[in-house]
């Protein structure tokens, strides 16, 4: 859990920073850079939440059965 709260936290800290530059250099690459890093992040969560009802429900659900 410490891992992801840090990688929200730099992810969101990368996405301020290229929004920043996008507004002093108007260059698109900057607002693609920190879309990319949004559906990085969105894309990882949802991993990380299907692998964790994995674990919570799945998993020990089998062990009872066994």
């Amino acid at each position: 859990m410490l891992v992801m709260r840090l990688l929200l936290v730099l992810s969101a800290l990368v996405i301020v920073l290229s929004a920043g530059m996008y507004l002093l250099t108007r260059k698109h690459t900057y607002l693609r850079f920190a879309w990319n890093v949004v559906r990085f992040v969105a894309i990882l969560a949802l991993v990380f939440g299907v692998l964790f009802l994995l674990e919570r429900y799945v998993l020990i659900g089998w062990q009872i059965l066994l």
